[in-house]
């Protein structure tokens, strides 16, 4: 099992789960998010939209011989990532395997980066038409806060005398600028893809062989530490026993 070294005496620490232990009666997936989470709505909004009349592709998978990822698990996927400032595909591609809600959201279901953004390339027009109303949505029914609504860094504020009546100039204002910071966000991720591009991902060799160095380089240190103590000596020179530390014109020499 899984155990930290005991330091300083302290006991009594709460404990983490043993990562190997067989778990006979896994726990629902619905357990992850909890009932009030504001992140079911996403998931019910996109269950009700209809995916032809907008415009939607199918999302393909690279995987030789596996069907499509279905376009609303695409869409509930960068619609989170919309709503929580994510800005690259790579982002959503780790928040598929490690935030809960995401997990959730799209039922444990992994695309890679790649697949993700050519769902964005493919269905640009229509992912902007999902943004657009979704963010008029939120802002009427205040929802994602109660005083002031943020989506994608924007805020509007709750709905309270005038703010509720609009006409023609005010809601052609009001689409203009909501058009503006989708435009801006669907750049910022074609951008941040376009940069990591050019970023070489470790591979799982490589980051076994950094965790061995790091367990090389504790042990290391820690059989200096006993060495030290053996010794009853307040310094150790790794290259030669003998040697000592010396003061020489106030800089520290060998």
């Amino acid at each position: 099992p899984y155990k930290y070294k005991e330091e300083g005496g302290f006991m009594g620490y709460i404990e983490g789960e043993d990562r190997n232990q067989i778990i006979l009666f896994p726990e629902s997936i619905d357990e992850y998010v909890s009932d009030n989470n504001s992140i079911r709505i996403i998931d019910e909004y996109i269950k009700q939209i209809d995916l032809k009349k907008l415009g939607f592709k199918r999302a393909a998978n690279p995987s030789i011989g596996r069907p499509p990822y279905h376009p609303k698990d695409m869409l509930k996927l960068y619609l989170y990532g919309y709503l929580n400032r994510i800005r690259s595909s790579r982002r959503l591609e780790q928040e598929a395997i490690r935030n809960l809600e995401v997990i959730w959201l799209i039922r444990k279901l992994k695309p890679d980066f790649k697949t993700i953004a050519d769902f964005r390339k493919d269905n640009k027009q229509a992912l902007k038409k999902v943004f657009r109303d979704f963010t008029k949505l939120c802002d009427k029914w205040e929802l994602f806060g109660k005083e002031l609504v943020a989506i994608d860094g924007s805020k509007f504020r709750a709905c309270n005398s005038k703010k509720n009546n609009y006409n023609p100039k005010k809601l052609a204002r009001h689409l203009k600028y909501l058009d503006k910071k989708i435009e801006s966000y669907i750049q910022e991720l074609d951008h941040h893809d376009m940069a990591e591009a050019s970023l070489k991902k470790p591979d799982a060799k490589a980051i076994k062989e950094r965790i061995q160095q790091l367990r090389d380089r504790k042990e290391r240190y820690e059989s200096y530490q006993r060495k030290l103590k053996q010794s009853g000596e307040n310094e150790i020179s790794t290259i030669d026993p003998d040697s000592r530390l010396m003061a020489h014109n106030n800089n520290v020499e060998v």
